[in-house]
């Protein structure tokens, strides 16, 4: 998940206590590196056992929890759904680009499953990208890269569209507004191939009021929308596509299965689909368009 708060241009990515698996918040001395800035504090703890976690503030919930020299170690329970997602692309995934690095989860474990691809992860925390590298094992190379800038700008200037693009970025209270608006989403869909997916990481109901509105919008702008629950957490996981393919359950953990053999992943996403997809959260229906008039962005550049 990465770090994002406040306006468009100066943000004071892709979760809270309850969504992002809280943990009591440590003692003083687990605390690794704590930084002020102007998107918040930015505090990386010792977890006991080779773990890492990245905090927002000093008493924050893991925003990121990270194994040294295990990028296969996906500690939180959104990321496994998430990476699911990529069964609904082309078989030969080439670029990727996440909004909102967080510890470097993502992009860390996409580098080591599919070692000749690009990789841009966006976070306008430059401290987010210090501990990232300092303190949280990730790793920069020709290929993989950190664009420390705003998420919709980036979005907005891309040029060679992308297989997969991940929003996974959140403030400590809110996805921002300025990448929930219907106008983001049209710039993300003209982003990613007629052939790749969409994967967006977002609060459900109970700590994020416009939830039914952030999905509307999604579906008004997309021609597929995949709804898949994260089981024991607040998250949902939303699976958009720029083109019609209508997938019942069993189908759609069908692909993951595939992608999971394919690459020998380590966990087993048809299963989290199985449990996770659910005919009334892909049914439903609610809320209203979210603009960037009527969510009161800033659109200044």
């Amino acid at each position: 998940m990465g770090t994002y708060q406040g306006s468009h241009t100066l943000l004071a990515g892709i979760l809270l206590s309850f969504v992002l698996q809280a943990a009591p918040a440590p003692a003083s001395d687990a605390v690794l590196y704590e930084k002020a800035s102007a998107y918040g504090t930015v505090v990386v703890t010792d977890e006991g056992d080779n773990m890492r976690a990245l905090r927002f503030g000093r008493n924050g919930v893991r925003q990121s929890l990270v194994k040294l020299g295990d990028p296969e170690y996906l500690g939180l329970a959104y990321t496994p759904v998430a990476l699911a997602g990529l069964s609904l692309c082309n078989e030969q995934l080439r670029r990727f680009l996440i909004i909102g690095l967080g510890g470097g989860t993502l992009p860390a474990f996409l580098r080591r499953y599919y070692p000749d691809a690009e990789i841009d992860a966006v976070d306008i925390n430059p401290e987010v990208a210090f501990a990232a590298r300092h303190y949280l094992g990730f790793r920069e190379d020709e290929r993989m890269r950190i664009h420390i800038t705003d998420g919709r700008r980036f979005i907005e200037a891309v040029r060679r569209p992308y297989d997969a693009i991940f929003l996974d970025a959140f403030g400590a209270d809110a996805v921002p507004a300025h990448l929930t608006t219907q106008e983001f989403l049209k710039a993300v869909r003209r982003a990613v191939r007629s052939d790749g997916v969409v994967i967006g990481n977002i609060w459900f109901t109970a700590t994020n009021p416009p939830y039914d509105s952030m999905v509307q919008t999604y579906r008004e702008t997309f021609d597929e929308l995949h709804v898949l629950r994260v089981i024991d957490s607040g998250n949902r996981i939303l699976l958009a596509l720029p083109r019609s393919q209508p997938l019942r359950r069993a189908e759609l953990a069908g692909l993951a299965n595939k992608l999971a053999a394919a690459k020998k992943f380590r966990f087993n996403p048809g299963a989290l689909i199985e449990r996770g997809w659910t005919a009334s959260d892909n049914a439903a229906f609610g809320g209203r368009l979210l603009t960037d008039a009527n969510t009161a962005v800033n659109t200044e550049k």
